[in-house]
């Protein structure tokens, strides 16, 4: 988990991830890792619109973002 957030945070790459808060909610966000610790890591959340602090024990789930094609 911690080479995909390093990798995303080098590179500038945006991330899906899925996350349980400290109040047990389960949300999909996408982010954008900007620095990251032992045990947080700090992200630009889109689904929020401003920067927050993620502790990785609470990513359920994390992913490059997925691009949806469209069409015929």
């Amino acid at each position: 988990m911690k080479g995909i957030l390093s990798r995303a945070a080098s590179n500038g790459e945006l991330l899906e991830m899925i996350y349980l808060d400290n109040k047990g909610v389960i949300s999909q966000r996408k982010v954008k890792v900007l620095s990251l610790d032992d045990e947080s890591f700090r992200a630009y959340c889109y689904a929020r619109s401003q920067q927050r602090t993620f502790l990785i024990r609470n990513v359920l789930s994390v992913g490059p973002e997925r691009k949806i094609l469209r069409g015929a």
